[in-house]
């Protein structure tokens, strides 16, 4: 396991030095972790990036209206479905499963978002994946595993559905919650194949696709820089190498920095929610 950890995490600590090497040094780099002169010039020219910048701001806003919509939509969904009374159970959980495994296709996708008028705006890259199927079970599942006396007891009391979900199913599912949230947020930062077929406006764009454009294209545009480590007034320009290394770890922060407060419901939360059908 310590070798397959250092395996994972040794080309991200690699990408971390190439980083913060001056543009004099990147020839003798190699494969280091540490950095001998750091040098933060990298980081300054992306920050003044004026694509990354506004990809971020997007993709911030996409990932938390994403998440948000994606965890409301399946928990509203998942509670009637682990319920053994709703009529049509299995027929209705036939359907949805059904679309895990069969899909329009890209085509009619792109024609049904196009038909809609939601081509540059946020609303086509949140709407198609609102409702993850995959998320909605593991949730049921996770529904399905509480004790029935909960919500007898707050019938009893005169509660509807809608508020003992909102008011004690969803305040005791944490894990599930937490869980889900992780796996779409994640799913939402990284995505870019969405937005590069819906997204022509440049002030729409997100991270990924400037990520795409700067590392795999090397789109001179989007690094905004002449790449040649030339000396100047203010002594070496940043090479596009150290550019794409910087963008790579300022767009892995985020994600990195989410993780450690939901790790601690993530296990119980995958756990409880798989075991059940």
């Amino acid at each position: 396991l310590g070798i397959l950890g250092f395996c994972t995490l040794y080309p991200f600590l690699n990408v971390l030095t190439m980083s913060l090497t001056s543009a004099a040094d990147i020839a003798k780099v190699g494969l280091k972790i540490i950095p001998t002169n750091p040098d933060f010039s990298g980081y300054r020219k992306i920050f003044q990036n004026r694509y990354l910048l506004t990809g971020y701001k997007n993709t911030i806003i996409r990932t938390i209206l994403g998440t948000s919509i994606n965890v409301t939509l399946s928990a509203m969904l998942a509670y009637p479905l682990s319920k053994k009374y709703l009529p049509n159970r299995n027929f209705w959980i036939s359907i949805i499963v059904f679309t895990m495994f069969f899909s329009g296709g890209l085509i009619p996708s792109y024609l049904l978002i196009q038909k809609l008028k939601l081509n540059n705006t946020i609303w086509a890259l949140v709407l198609p994946s609102a409702i993850n199927t995959f998320n909605m079970i593991i949730v049921r599942n996770y529904f399905m595993s509480l004790p029935e006396e909960l919500e007898d007891s707050a019938k009893i009391d005169g509660a509807n559905d809608i508020i003992i979900l909102f008011t004690i199913i969803l305040p005791i599912s944490t894990p599930i919650i937490a869980t889900v949230a992780l796996w779409s947020a994640v799913g939402h930062w990284n995505a870019w194949f969405d937005a590069l077929i819906y997204i022509t406006k440049e002030e729409l764009i997100v991270l990924q696709v400037v990520l795409r454009k700067m590392i795999v294209e090397g789109s001179m545009q989007y690094l905004e820089t002449t790449g040649s480590g030339q000396v100047s007034e203010i002594g070496f320009q940043p090479t596009p190498e150290i550019i794409k290394s910087a963008a790579i770890i300022v767009s892995s922060i985020p994600i990195i920095m989410f993780y450690p407060f939901v790790q601690k419901y993530f296990i119980q939360g995958i756990m409880i929610g798989s075991l059940k059908g």
